[in-house]
């Protein structure tokens, strides 16, 4: 296994949802000919009013939902909300009553279409929506009629096209929608599930495979079965069913294995009751560099951003630096903190101004902090176990049993011990002396 890719390259994934196109019975208007190859560009509904409203509601409300939604596949800063784009996406494509004067010739006919093509997207933008094949299909029909209008043909009625007939004319005569930077997928998701061809891309490799998952991977094996040995035969498999079932399988096969490999090096922990065992959830450590001020004598101070642990209002959890009247310190859990230990706590002892010496109060620039990287000399202090609890989870100062299980040597990793790419703008770790890939990881992450 060689180390990572040090190259900045555009990582591509294309959603392909290409059918045989449904033969329909679609009448050519006068305004084409078969000489025009072009489609007539129309004002599109956003470019006049879309129902905000509903939108900016359904959106936060998609805050709160877990169960099912893509957010829960991988964590993606600024991940776009699915009600928001599909709502875009569907008003980008479909025509404004105005600019159809020969089907709508008065304003008040206009109006009329305008608020029903808005109480089609309050309808098509709740999370409840998105499996609803009733409202797709509908919202799917606007689209096609547009796109349809634009070609210079009229569409049969609704209630005699076929959903897939649908979704074939969208197929081959919709523009299809690319997302150059896709992120956490949320526009090529919508622009498919509106049945319009998608593509993504993103320069995360991250994103990238997010995006694998999210829209290309399921209609690539829908209706499939199982591969797994224990795939039940006579079980009809539909949409991404058997991917989802391959997918459970060897994620109990990979846990199961992990645990038999490392198992051992991440340990469970005792609650503070003294007798029951729970699964770490996190170990938080801190890394620590040498105090400048002459008055901690050399002593190692953490450099952390917060010590804050948990911020939920009511249920604040930090961890509390102490005994440093006696120039030391070690951790300690408060959950009954005040709130000037809470906002004492967001301050932490490091921010983008430098760092701050837990001991003294001294200043420490990010030059004192980086000559001591580069030397060698920063080191780590566990400051907080996470755990699963019963109710929730549960905070524990560091265990020294822990300590020295994490802190075990690492493997020999020649491949890893290869220089980081110099490249200023993103890999600020040379800086502060963790110049080879293997600096990037615990002696813990080392072993797989």
């Amino acid at each position: 296994m060689g180390p990572p890719h040090a190259e900045t390259r555009t990582h591509d994934f294309t959603i392909d949802c290409s059918r045989t196109v449904h033969s329909l019975p679609i009448t050519k208007t006068a305004r084409r000919t078969d000489s025009m190859t072009a489609a007539v560009t129309r004002k599109k509904l956003i470019e006049v009013s879309i129902p905000l409203e509903a939108i900016n509601r359904e959106s936060a409300r998609e805050k709160s939902i877990r169960h099912g939604h893509p957010s829960t596949l991988h964590l993606w800063w600024a991940r776009r909300p699915l009600a928001a784009c599909r709502a875009v996406l569907f008003a980008q494509f479909v025509d404004d009553p105005s600019a159809c004067p020969e089907e709508f010739p008065t304003a008040e006919l206009q109006k009329a279409e305008r608020d029903r093509l808005h109480r089609l997207i309050e309808r098509l933008v709740p999370w409840e929506a998105s499996t609803n094949e009733t409202i797709l299909t509908e919202a799917r029909y606007e689209i096609a009629r547009s796109v349809a209008r634009g070609r210079g043909e009229i569409l049969p009625t609704l209630a005699q096209m076929k959903p897939k007939a649908i979704i074939d004319y969208l197929q081959k005569n919709a523009p299809a929608v690319y997302d150059p930077f896709s992120g956490g997928g949320s526009i090529p998701l919508e622009a498919q599930r509106l049945g319009l061809k998608a593509m993504g891309s993103d320069l995360n490799p991250v994103a990238v495979l997010i995006g694998k998952a999210l829209i290309e991977f399921p209609p690539k094996f829908a209706g499939r079965k199982p591969v797994n040995p224990e795939v039940n035969e006579l079980h009809q498999w539909k949409g991404a069913q058997g991917l989802a079932d391959d997918v459970r399988y060897y994620g109990r096969w990979m846990r199961a294995e992990a645990e038999k490999r490392i198992g051992h090096l991440y340990p469970r922990v005792k609650l503070s009751d003294g007798k029951t065992d729970a699964t770490v959830v996190a170990w938080l450590w801190a890394r620590t560099v040498s105090s400048p001020d002459p008055r901690a004598k050399g002593a190692h101070v953490p450099l952390a951003s917060s010590f804050m642990l948990s911020a939920k209002a009511g249920k604040e959890v930090i961890v509390r630096p102490v005994d440093r009247a006696k120039m030391t310190w070690t951790f300690e859990i408060d959950d009954k903190p005040s709130k000037t230990d809470i906002e004492a706590a967001k301050e932490g002892t490091v921010n983008r101004r430098g760092g701050v010496c837990l001991l003294t109060g001294a200043p420490m620039p990010f030059t004192h902090i980086r000559t001591e990287g580069k030397a060698g000399r920063i080191g780590v202090r566990l400051m907080a176990i996470v755990a699963e609890g019963q109710t929730g989870r549960v905070y524990l100062p560091p265990d020294e049993k822990h300590v020295k299980i994490a802190q075990a040597p690492p493997p020999d990793l020649p491949e890893l011990e290869q220089d980081l790419p110099n490249n200023p703008r993103d890999f600020k770790t040379p800086n502060y002396g963790m110049s080879q890939w293997k600096d990037l990881f615990t002696s813990r992450q080392l072993w797989h």
